[in-house]
């Protein structure tokens, strides 16, 4: 089985961020950047089913600037066999523009299954995986917690309020990974050493139109100080008086 794997590169969400000058970017000094969470879980799964099927081959691709090679090494060194680098060395916001460079390198590698995580953690697009399956022509199914593909079909599981749904899809198809599914391995020193010798071309990287462009990045105003209005019963009118004229959500 071929498998495509589409991978972000994306910075630690556990830290403090400042948006860089110019307003547009946030500010990449003291940051560190990892595999997004559910590109982790897909890049997770592909391996797993060329290890169930004892035979097959996982390829990682990603775009950006040359900082994505180190995400790429780290699949590799997860057990993906080969990487690509859509180079292109300056932030891409629009989902469409990103699915048709990937879209562009993918479509004349015969892949059986194109997977991408549910989403980014930092931008949280959800996009990309589904304009990838209408430019490609193929199937999708998303947000997936269970999967299991033989004889030439998907069958797959999603997570619903309070329920569940069982999809079936015919190869080749793109799917998202939720989490659930899978949790990404620890690259092992026997794996990040032969990492180093896998495949990574590097191209640039052939976007789409970008319908969507950033005008700017604010941090969200800092947290006042609560204020207590009173206690029990007697304190209820001002606190609607409150929420009426000055939090005005009444």
């Amino acid at each position: 089985m071929k498998i495509a794997v589409c991978i972000k590169r994306v910075p630690d969400q556990d830290v403090r961020f400042k948006i860089a000058a110019g307003g547009k970017a946030v500010d990449e000094a003291g940051l560190k950047f990892d595999m997004s969470d559910f590109d982790g879980y897909a890049a997770e799964v592909a391996i797993q089913l060329t290890e169930k099927a004892g035979a097959g081959e996982v390829t990682v691709v990603s775009v950006g600037p040359d900082a994505v090679q180190e995400t790429l090494r780290k699949a590799l060194s997860m057990g993906a066999h080969r990487a690509v680098q859509l180079k292109h060395d300056t932030p891409v916001h629009d989902g469409y523009a990103i699915a048709s460079a990937l879209a562009a390198e993918l479509k004349e590698g015969a892949y059986d299954l194109i997977l991408t995580g549910r989403m980014a953690v930092d931008t949280q697009n959800r996009s990309v995986g589904a304009q990838l399956a209408e430019l490609l022509d193929r199937p999708y199914i998303g947000a997936i917690t269970k999967l299991d593909v033989e004889g030439g079909m998907v069958k797959a599981r999603r997570e619903l309020e309070g329920a569940f749904e069982l999809v079936e899809c015919t190869l080749p198809a793109v799917l998202s990974i939720d989490e659930g599914i899978a949790r990404a391995r620890y690259p092992s020193l026997k794996g990040i050493m032969a990492a180093k010798k896998k495949p990574m071309d590097v191209r640039p990287a052939q976007l789409g139109a970008q319908r969507y462009t950033l005008e700017s990045l604010e941090l969200p105003p800092e947290r006042t100080g609560g204020r207590i209005i009173g206690e029990g019963p007697d304190a209820v009118p001002e606190l609607v008086r409150l929420l009426k004229e000055e939090a005005k959500i009444l």
